[in-house]
């Protein structure tokens, strides 16, 4: 899971700091998300999916469907 986030991140080209401060945060509590220091709260994982356009699932590598599942 922190691996993908850290990924998807990356493929934006954005910076921890801006992850951070759209999620309220601090650089560094962000840092210990993408390295696994610290367990991501849900809300957080919700936050996160629907910025990125993705599922929570693809998220915490419980499938490597990228796009996220039709509403319904």
């Amino acid at each position: 899971m922190y691996r993908r986030i850290r990924d998807l991140r990356e493929d934006m080209d954005l910076s921890q700091t801006k992850i951070a401060t759209m999620l309220g945060m601090s650089q560094t509590g962000y840092s210990k998300y993408e390295t696994g220091e610290n367990d991501i709260p849900t809300a957080v994982l919700i936050r996160l999916a629907l910025f990125y356009g993705t599922s929570i699932d693809y998220l915490l590598g419980q499938t490597d469907q990228k796009e996220r599942y039709p509403d319904g």
